[in-house]
């Protein structure tokens, strides 16, 4: 092993280590890689940046973008709404939902696929009285696994056919991945619709954490106490007999930004003091009129929660999004917006004290408070997606939802018959998006997941210095090796299998990277056609199903619909031997050795 090898390998086991850890951002962590390996000089400063201008970066920002567009349209929401009516039973509602969601993720991001169709899957239950952790590990899985027919329907499939194109000189088609992605695609929803859903944990855990933020026992608010005040002067002790009429329960007092021991019996309230109470949206309201107190900041006039002109939105936190690692006082959110932070749920647990205080972290699911005709345009500004499903339905331009789905499929048309290169096509399409008023601009640049493109953009170069280092015949020898004196398929099938595991613990891009250069040189040396180990490696870096970290939607309705780490293997255990099973017959039918 060379020391530049010895330096790739090191820095990759620390990428490696810090994103199974999963306290620092997944594209920091790269970023902070590839500033090592270039002072380390094993990436040189002229392909520094190669990664942020690479085809396979342009075309997933762009696909975002689309995608975003096609969202406004309103066309898969009305869709989804009008076969969510028919969803009466728990496996109905769970088929419909996952052939619908399969489809969309195949001509958009599959992210973006599950952010509109979760609010139609939580309303759906909230109707039918059923637990949300039946069915959103389902609708997510079945996203992901849309996305694996068409090369735009996942990053994966992008980066493996850029690859390609630089490897082999020629990049795989929209619709070469359709053959071996349907397939799997069809599998695993019928997988999941008729099995998987059952291999969850049975029954509703914590009462259903989307909903139990508006509980009797789980919502806890701040009530701040003005100059004006009857409570002034009282000890909080005093308060229960008005809190008892008000049925609210007083939990708690804080006082220059410190909770006082435990609820504060004998403590006397002050002004400037903050109530920290426990009961119904209405109940709070009625003891805020009571004791005049503020629900919001002091000095603000916020009014209650039955005002007109404010209302509370359930939001989850996607990874990537600008509240994540921060915490409401730090953006400022009652200062600069008039927005509070109520509540916030993380796979079950509430937190009860000072909420503004907490570090919020990818599938928290949020409480907010404030104006009605802010607090969607501040929930797009933190990232965060709502959870009702009648969010945005002024800002939805349905009557151009045609106009918008025609000039996609005809960028995909023009793309795949070779006349339009794709991120041209889909930059075409962006910029018709923009002056047809589907799109804002502000939200051309709001749509674009950065982290994700800085993630790319610094494992790419980083990707390449392995490659041309000899790093990734290393790793070909070894998978070679322990597959010594069997026949190609098996190393192919260990390849799937060694890939899979990566992508449930790390990134999926990441993966796709670091594994795409590995398969072609195990091809190479077994002297076979390299594309059905391109091809393996495109479908396992997709399918991470074991872990909530692996892909981002699985990361996403781990807070709403209350799972746990343990949770997901129960379906995607099973549901990953599938994919092997029938994609890997699948890849040697359609790109055989």
């Amino acid at each position: 092993m060379t020391t530049d090898q010895a330096v790739l390998f090191t820095l990759l086991f620390f990428v490696f280590a810090f994103l199974i850890w999963g306290r620092l951002r997944y594209d920091l962590v790269a970023f902070i890689a590839l500033t090592a390996a270039l002072l380390l000089g094993v990436v040189p400063k002229e392909q520094a940046f190669s990664g942020f201008g690479h085809p396979a970066t342009i075309i997933i920002a762009l696909v975002l973008i689309v995608s975003k567009g096609l969202s406004n349209s309103g066309v898969v929401e009305l869709v989804a709404r009008q076969v969510s009516r028919f969803s009466q039973s728990v496996q109905t509602h769970i088929t419909a939902m996952s052939g619908i969601a399969a489809g969309l993720s195949a001509v958009m991001n599959n992210v973006a696929a599950l952010a509109l169709l979760m609010p139609v899957d939580i309303q759906a239950a909230n109707k039918a009285k059923r637990c949300l952790s039946l069915t959103l590990m389902p609708l997510s899985f079945a996203t992901i696994l849309g996305g694996l027919i068409t090369m735009i329907g996942t990053p994966p499939n992008i980066i493996i056919a850029e690859f390609r194109q630089q490897a082999l000189g020629e990049s795989f088609a929209m619709f070469d991945f359709a053959p071996v992605g349907l397939a799997c695609a069809v599998a695993g929803v019928v997988f999941v619709a008729l099995i998987g859903w059952r291999l969850l944990p049975a029954g509703c855990r914590e009462a259903d954490p989307a909903r139990q933020l508006l509980d009797v026992a789980g919502y806890v608010a701040e009530l701040h106490v003005p100059e004006n005040s009857p409570a002034i002067g009282q000890r909080v002790r005093d308060l229960d007999a008005v809190a008892e009429d008000n049925d609210v329960a007083i939990v708690g007092l804080i006082r220059r930004a410190k909770r006082l021991p435990g609820h504060a019996r004998l403590a006397v309230v002050d002004a400037g003091d903050i109530l920290v109470v426990e009961a119904l949206p209405e109940a709070i309201d009625k003891i805020a009129g009571a004791l005049k107190l503020d629900y919001q900041a002091k000095g603000r006039d916020s009014g209650s929660l039955s005002s007109d002109d404010m209302s509370l939105l359930e939001v989850v936190v996607p990874g990537g999004a600008r509240i994540e690692g921060r915490t409401a006082f730090a953006l400022r959110l009652q200062n600069r917006f008039d927005v509070t932070l109520l509540g916030v749920l993380r796979q079950g647990k509430q937190f009860r004290q000072r909420v503004r205080h907490v570090d919020i972290r990818a599938g928290d699911v949020l409480l907010l408070f404030g104006p009605v005709e802010t607090l969607t345009a501040i929930s797009s500004w933190l990232g965060t997606l709502p959870l009702a499903s009648s969010r945005d339905l002024a800002l939805i331009k349905r009557h151009k939802a045609w106009l918008a789905a025609g000039l996609f499929a005809l960028a995909i048309l023009l793309a795949s018959t070779g006349v339009v290169y794709l991120p041209v096509a889909l930059g075409i399409v962006v910029a018709a998006y923009v002056l047809l008023n589907i799109l804002h601009a502000r939200q051309v640049y709001d749509s674009v997941e950065w982290p994700v493109i800085v993630l790319l953009g610094s494992m790419i170069p980083f990707g390449t210095a392995l490659e041309t280092s000899g790093g990734t015949a290393l790793i070909a020898d070894a998978i070679t090796g322990l597959a010594a004196g069997y026949s190609p398929v098996v190393v192919l099938t260990l390849l799937m299998v060694v890939t899979m595991t990566l992508s449930d613990v790390m990134n999926n891009t990441a993966t796709a990277v670091i594994a795409a250069p590995i398969a072609l040189d195990i091809a190479n040396r077994l002297q076979v056609n390299p594309d059905p180990f391109l091809m393996a490696v495109a479908v396992a870096a997709s399918c991470a199903f074991l872990t909530p970290i692996g892909h981002k939607n699985n990361t996403l309705v781990m807070g709403p619909g209350g799972y746990r780490f343990g949770d997901y293997w129960r379906m995607g255990l099973p549901l990953e031997i599938l994919i092997v099973l029938v994609s890997v017959p699948m890849i040697l039918w359609v790109w055989p050795f």
